[in-house]
């Protein structure tokens, strides 16, 4: 996947990036280095190989530090709430902005 310099201005565009065309030049090159990676790494045969939680895993054995999923602070809602310009029944109340 090849990308244009019109791609790059359109990029630049919606990020809000003013690029000059020096810049623009050298981001087309960056970004379509970074695709011919990804395309080469898809290229390859991963059917069989299974993921790993942390690439230390495929040097040594690596046991999981997990901890218990229980709730360890007290329900502070109305604390926090207590600063908000509006609230309702424990929710926050906010302009709408989307018609």
């Amino acid at each position: 996947m090849a990308l244009t310099s019109d791609d790059v201005s359109r990029i630049a565009h919606l990020a809000r990036l003013e690029l000059q065309p020096a810049e623009q030049a050298a981001m087309l090159a960056q970004l379509n280095g970074f695709f011919s990676i990804v395309e080469q790494m898809s290229a390859v045969d991963t059917s069989g190989v299974e993921p790993l939680y942390t690439p230390l895993s495929a040097v040594t054995e690596v046991a999981l530090r997990l901890r218990e999923d229980v709730v360890t602070e007290a329900n502070q809602r109305e604390l926090n709430q207590r600063s908000a310009p509006l609230v309702e029944d424990g929710l926050f109340l906010v302009p709408k902005v989307i018609e």
